[in-house]
């Protein structure tokens, strides 16, 4: 169900993060090796990234596989960037493959990408129409994942840091319904992901001062280093330039 990675340092191309890792995101699309629900990723794929031109980030969406798509494989060569968040879909069964569906969603400046199945999309789906998140096109998208990503946008609203919204999006969507609810997020400054039903991963290269110098989460290691660190199942990670956290959701 799905594959995602977000990335947070110096500049780096597209191509060095997706597609020339032995088991980069390119390869999880149609050999993942970690992969508890599903089998290949080939229901889409999508890439967000920030650039200094402007504020507001920019996305490549597709609803073909990513090994499909030539054109993106020569723009992974020229585009570089210090934060990037990416996915490769395995669709929930019930909603359509199309580009809309396709992961990071975008709101307010942030991406946001998740990696699981809502048991119950009906009932959360109610519960935040009761609520109300406006100006946000991705969170009318047809499938389970947008209810999560309107949830988190309510949290942000309402001044709460990257974190706490994925936080709060897992805790309000698992009060309505059982699932599984790994989520990704970026500011362009920072990251934030959450263990909660699937794998995730997390690798780090620190500088002389001991600070981290490059951040990685990812659904599962995109190579055979030693350095990827699991991240325990019930987590919130945050991460900057500053440091890692890892507390309990």
């Amino acid at each position: 169900m799905c594959r995602h990675l977000a990335y947070l340092g110096p500049p780096v191309s597209l191509r060095e993060l997706l597609y020339a890792p032995k088991h980069g995101l390119h390869t999880q699309s149609y050999a993942p090796r970690e992969q508890r629900h599903g089998t290949v990723n080939a229901d889409g794929f999508g890439v967000g990234w920030y650039d200094p031109g402007r504020a507001a980030p920019v996305r490549y969406r597709r609803a073909v596989p990513i090994w499909a798509d030539a054109s993106f494989a020569d723009l992974a060569d020229v585009v570089r960037s210090t934060c990037v968040v990416a996915a490769v879909r395995s669709a929930t069964e019930g909603f359509p493959v199309e580009e809309s569906g396709a992961q990071p969603f975008r709101a307010d400046g942030r991406l946001f990408s998740h990696n699981g199945v809502v048991g119950d999309y009906e009932a959360v789906e109610a519960a935040l129409r009761a609520h109300g998140v406006t100006g946000v096109p991705d969170v009318r998208a047809p499938l389970d994942s947008a209810a999560l990503l309107g949830w988190a946008v309510r949290a942000w609203r309402s001044g709460a840091p990257l974190g706490e919204g994925l936080a709060s999006a897992v805790a309000h969507t698992a009060a309505q319904a059982t699932g599984r609810y790994n989520l990704l997020a970026a500011d362009g400054t920072r990251l934030a992901a959450t263990a909660c039903g699937d794998t995730l991963y997390l690798k780090t290269a620190s500088g002389d001062d001991g600070r981290p110098r490059a951040v990685v989460l990812a659904s599962e290691p995109t190579d055979d280093a030693a350095d990827w660190r699991p991240v325990p199942d019930g987590s919130l990670v945050v991460a900057d330039l500053e440091g890692v956290e890892i507390r309990p959701l």
